[in-house]
């Protein structure tokens, strides 16, 4: 499902409407009130007015109460990305031939293309724009990092002259744009978002399709991700494989200090691009760990929060599906891991997850947390189960009880067993006692944080306090 290909500059003089007042909405009207425009604003749930300067503070209508019909008497609609393009609104409003975009789409309608890099993936995405902006900063050019991770780049607030844009685009935003540069970026694929995007298939359709919009020539992808290699078809008319195990030896992403093989190869993704996209010095192995120097890691991105009685306890709390936790739990070779999993409940499928724990050569122990941790639990127990008579069969011990089965596998496999826990402080607690003395105590949820927390960032947070309880 295509937008249709507008530019801000089209506007001018245009009834539109804003729908959807969220962080990219109030862009939306900075940018729209630069131009003259007066929209109207509509939002599911709308405050009194819009937060703001008092320039910016209007009626806001609801969508189910006026908001849908005043829409329908727009030329042209402006989706917040939050809003499923699948909503039967938007097709009673496509279905009166009446555009409905998105702030992001509408910019790459009329900006320079060559100077863009699109850097999208179920997760990775955030890491590899911010590493590749930071080298670029560090190698001499403007950059501005934007998108899902940052401010639009239309955005009045923060317009400047800049050499490059690397721009964060999420599955949602994905499906807003018309077209593409001729730079894509793809870090990973897993199922996430399904019920935005209607099911697991149409995701994968939505996130890659920034690969083959007009404009794209190259998709630099993940090589070690057996779903995007699967689906090359829908990453564009030509693709360039990234392993994590390319340049062996090389040294200059050390600076970054980002731990983990999977950022590894993120590292290597943005080099890739930065080269694809005739970046001058990208070439230079010593330029490049010089401008690498002073990355500051993104916040709840496998980020240590402090060290008590020789535990360190780790913040992934961005990891909010399987595909990052797995690639967390091989962060710490070696080490005793109390692995915190659980939180709303997307109903993604975490047979994976189970798996990759039982595999996991050091010691794992498991702590869960609502909503979803019960069955996150039960996932985990039935492939225990399953990997303990898989294992009887093998060594034709069926006259073994399944009890005396389970042990033998936990022992093999370094599992150490799975409890559910009331909250983020009993969990934080729970892991340092048994983490002791020098293991590790990671947060990384494979779930999202709503309902209990803000964001992710509020988790997080929430996470640090815990630890710092214990100190």
């Amino acid at each position: 499902m295509n937008a249709p290909k507008l530019s801000w500059s089209d506007l001018a003089g245009a009834r539109v409407g804003v729908w959807g007042l969220g962080r990219e909405g109030h862009a939306n009207l900075r940018k729209l009130m630069a131009l003259g425009v007066e929209p109207v604003l509509v939002d599911d749930r709308p405050p009194a007015a819009v937060d703001g300067p008092p320039v910016l503070s209007r009626p806001v209508l609801a969508t189910g109460d006026g908001g849908l019909a005043a829409l329908e008497r727009c030329d042209v609609v402006i989706k917040t990305p939050g809003l499923s393009r699948y909503r039967p609104e938007v097709a009673r409003l496509t279905g009166l031939g009446i555009p409905v975009v998105g702030g992001l789409g509408l910019w790459l309608a009329e900006a320079d293309l060559r100077r863009v890099l699109v850097v999208t993936g179920t997760k990775g995405k955030s890491t590899t724009s911010s590493v590749t902006g930071h080298l670029l900063a560090g190698l001499g050019y403007r950059c501005m990092l934007g998108g899902n991770i940052g401010a639009p780049p239309y955005d009045p607030a923060t317009d400047g002259d800049f050499d490059y844009w690397v721009i964060e685009v999420s599955s949602y935003q994905a499906t807003d744009l018309p077209c593409s540069p001729p730079v894509v970026a793809v870090t990973s694929l897993h199922p996430d978002h399904l019920d935005w995007h209607g099911g697991v298939e149409q995701y994968y359709r939505d996130k890659l399709s920034a690969c083959s919009q007009p404009g794209a020539e190259l998709t630099v992808a993940n090589g070690d991700s057996d779903l995007l290699r699967e689906r090359a078809g829908l990453l564009g008319p030509r693709v360039e494989w990234v392993r994590e195990d390319e340049e062996p030896g090389a040294d200059w992403m050390e600076p970054l200090g980002l731990p983990g093989r999977h950022n590894r190869r993120n590292a290597l993704i943005a080099r890739r691009c930065l080269a694809a996209l005739g970046v001058p010095g990208v070439g230079d192995d010593a330029g490049l760990r010089a401008a690498a120097a002073g990355y500051r890691p993104l916040p709840s991105r496998l980020t240590p929060v402090g060290t008590v009685d020789g535990v360190t306890f780790v913040d992934d709390s961005l990891s909010t599906n399987v595909l990052p936790t797995l690639a967390a739990l091989d962060a710490f070779p070696g080490r005793r891991i109390a692995l915190i999993v659980g939180g709303q409940d997307r109903g993604i499928d975490y047979a994976p997850l189970a798996a990759a724990v039982l595999a996991h050569p050091a010691p794992t122990f498991v702590l869960t947390l609502p909503d979803n941790g019960p069955r996150i639990r039960a996932q985990l127990e039935a492939a225990q189960l399953e990997a303990a008579q898989l294992e009887a069969a093998q060594l034709e011990a069926a006259q073994l009880e399944a009890a005396q089965l389970e042990a033998a596998q936990l022992e093999a496999a370094g599992f150490a067993g799975v409890t559910d826990c009331r909250d983020l402080d009993a969990a934080v607690a729970a892991g340092f006692g048994w983490a002791r003395p020098e293991g590790v105590v990671l947060l990384s949820p494979a779930a999202p944080s709503f309902g209990r927390y803000r964001d992710y960032r509020d988790r997080g947070e929430a996470f640090a306090r815990a630890v710092r309880a214990l100190s």
